[in-house]
């Protein structure tokens, strides 16, 4: 793989966001969260299976790097430790066991860095973002498809919180919360944040944050549905938006260190589509 840092760092990178519809990316000067390129974003596959995927970000990150050997940081929608699928809602289940940074490295001919994509989120929210600067226990929801979250305490990641699942009132409440429901069920956004109500109003008895901050597809309408939420902690909308994502995924791809050390350590297994990169 092509090792770029060369002892000093980068101050580019590319960040790659995987949503549940598309996969969204730009070149990131990490050193102010600023996009130094075009948006990219493009229709997840069809199947969205890994080797999918593998190929259509190979393909983005050759459109999206300036010069080879970029540093390229993935933003994955589920749980990863050291660059290893944990779990995933909204794509293949084949993901799960497979070491996706193994994976998108041999694709990509660069280290690829993977981490969760909310937490993703957070390290550009926390740095140069919402959650900068703010002490005690932030949360940072990420409102698309689903829910993402990231739980950011005197400013460090807390990592795969994945706190769009509790269970409210019956089942999994994340398709109930998440901005697809307005369209998908056709309620106004006055009713969705009624919905809103319930469910920070579950994460404030269970950790009375000091701060929200709304990112994805529904930070671009914050406004519009701000004024029907009556909750007892502050409320943001997301500096980066539906960018948050593919933004922190290009800065820890520069410097892991921005999260913590076992999250980020790596086996360095190389991608098997037929077996389980580490079974628990």
């Amino acid at each position: 793989m092509t090792q770029p840092h060369d002892g000093l760092l980068p101050r580019f990178a590319v960040g790659v966001d995987i949503g549940g519809t598309s996969i969204k990316a730009s070149l990131v000067d990490v050193t102010t969260g600023e996009r130094a390129a075009r948006r990219f974003a493009v229709a997840n596959p069809v199947g969205k299976e890994p080797e999918d995927f593998a190929a259509a970000i190979a393909g983005i990150v050759r459109d999206v790097s300036p010069i080879a050997g970029t540093p390229v940081g993935v933003g994955f929608p589920g749980i990863v430790r050291g660059g290893i699928v944990r779990q995933t809602t909204h794509v293949s289940q084949r993901w799960v066991g497979i070491d996706a940074q193994a994976l998108l490295s041999e694709a990509t001919g660069v280290d690829v860095v993977v981490v969760n994509d909310a937490d993703a989120a957070g390290v550009a929210e926390r740095e140069f973002g919402a959650m900068r600067d703010r002490e005690g226990l932030c949360l940072l929801t990420t409102l698309g498809t689903g829910i993402g979250t990231a739980l950011v305490y005197e400013g460090e990641v807390i990592p795969n919180s994945e706190l769009g699942h509790v269970h409210i009132d019956g089942p999994d409440f994340e398709p109930r919360v998440g901005f697809s429901a307005v369209r998908r069920e056709g309620i106004t956004l006055e009713e969705w944040a009624g919905r809103l109500n319930v469910y920070y109003r579950h994460l404030e008895m269970l950790l009375s944050p000091q701060l929200f901050v709304i990112g994805g597809a529904a930070a671009h309408v914050f406004d519009e549905f701000a004024r029907f939420l009556d909750l007892g902690t502050e409320i943001v909308s997301a500096r980066f938006g539906n960018d948050a994502g593919f933004t922190g995924a290009a800065m820890v791809a520069v410097s892991p260190d921005r999260l913590a050390p076992w999250y980020r350590s790596t086996r360095g297994a190389h991608f098997d589509p037929g077996t389980p990169a580490i079974a628990d």
